[in-house]
């Protein structure tokens, strides 16, 4: 076992996904690697298409059913993805927790708020039904949210769309989960509550010594609530480093183009600066690199498919990092 693995909650290695179509195999993700270590949380960043939620699907052991899956998953020196579906769907929930993006589609719409949180601890924890409830009360003040007695027995088309979010996250950290992977869990709310959700992540985050990866399109929050940033595109990862490096000093052509779309980066202009084109779609992905159609830097260097290299103090996929051209 590598120090690498032994050290950390979560270690992915060379994951790649297929999907099956008959005769044809698609290529979704290719040979993604990153690891998160305890208190830390690592944002997988990209534009929709490029692979970011495939990749927790495949930690999680949750792919689609005509899935090829290969590589490494390793949590807390054991190696997940080697588990049967059984092993695998007992680490969720238990081993794992998740934040889903939309929390009004994730929860059940029929069962109290009480009834899916003691399920859930007393199938993973074994408690009594007594017992489950007033842990279930404690989460739910635990993650800011008032009259929790009363809460649990409501439903979730009763509680706004902050209070929805806090219950999705009392419900993720409520097993005691190493590792709690949040799949872009603001994108529906206004911007305060944003805010006080980011900052209530944070928290648990740090009260519980919790391994987080975050999902997101949005680099300010990257840089204000990750520690390191693992860039995506077309199902590759072409820049990963400390997310302040990332945010403050990109080096691929893409992930500058992410920031200057972003609407804080603008204040000073008239209108935002897009990304020129869209993500190819699945089995249509260009030989070399794939963001070279989309790259005002792309030559014939980009044909070939560049490995990663260090460009000031990220690991980049890139023949121009900061913008330089190939000799």
């Amino acid at each position: 076992m590598t120090s690498s693995i032994s050290s950390n909650i979560l270690v992915v290695e060379d994951l790649s996904l297929s999907l099956k179509s008959g005769k044809t195999v698609l290529p979704i993700i290719t040979n993604v690697s990153f690891s998160v270590s305890k208190g830390e949380s690592v944002a997988l960043v990209g534009e929709s298409g490029c692979g970011k939620s495939i990749t927790a699907s495949a930690i999680l052991g949750l792919p689609p059913e005509n899935a090829v899956v290969t590589g490494s998953i390793w949590l807390n020196g054991i190696e997940i993805s080697k588990l049967d579906k059984q092993g695998r769907r007992k680490l969720c929930g238990q081993k794992i927790g998740f934040i889903f993006q939309e929390p009004m589609t994730a929860l059940h719409p029929t069962l109290t708020i009480g009834r899916q949180l003691t399920d859930t601890l007393r199938l993973h924890l074994g408690l009594s039904k007594r017992a489950a409830m007033d842990r279930a009360a404690e989460l739910l003040d635990r993650v800011g949210i008032p009259r929790p007695r009363e809460i649990l027995k409501g439903y979730v088309h009763e509680l706004s769309g902050g209070m929805r979010q806090r219950v999705m996250i009392a419900l993720a950290i409520s097993c005691g989960p190493e590792l709690v992977i949040a799949d872009e869990p603001t994108t529906a709310l206004d911007v305060t509550i944003q805010a006080q959700v980011l900052d209530l992540l944070d928290e648990m985050r740090a009260e519980l010594g919790l391994a987080m990866v975050f999902i997101t399109h949005d680099l300010e929050v990257v840089g204000d609530h990750c520690d390191r940033a693992v860039v995506m595109y077309a199902g590759d990862v072409i820049e990963y480093g400390s997310s302040q490096d990332v945010v403050s000093s990109p080096s691929h052509p893409y992930t500058v183009g992410l920031i200057d779309a972003t609407p804080a980066n603008n204040e000073d202009r008239d209108r935002l600066v897009p990304i020129p084109g869209t993500v190819p779609p699945v089995g249509h992905w260009p030989s070399g690199c794939r963001f070279a159609p989309r790259c005002s830097l792309s030559d014939d260097h980009c044909r070939s498919r560049p490995e990663f290299m260090k460009a000031n103090v990220t690991d980049i996929r890139c023949w121009h990092p900061d913008g330089r051209v190939s000799q």
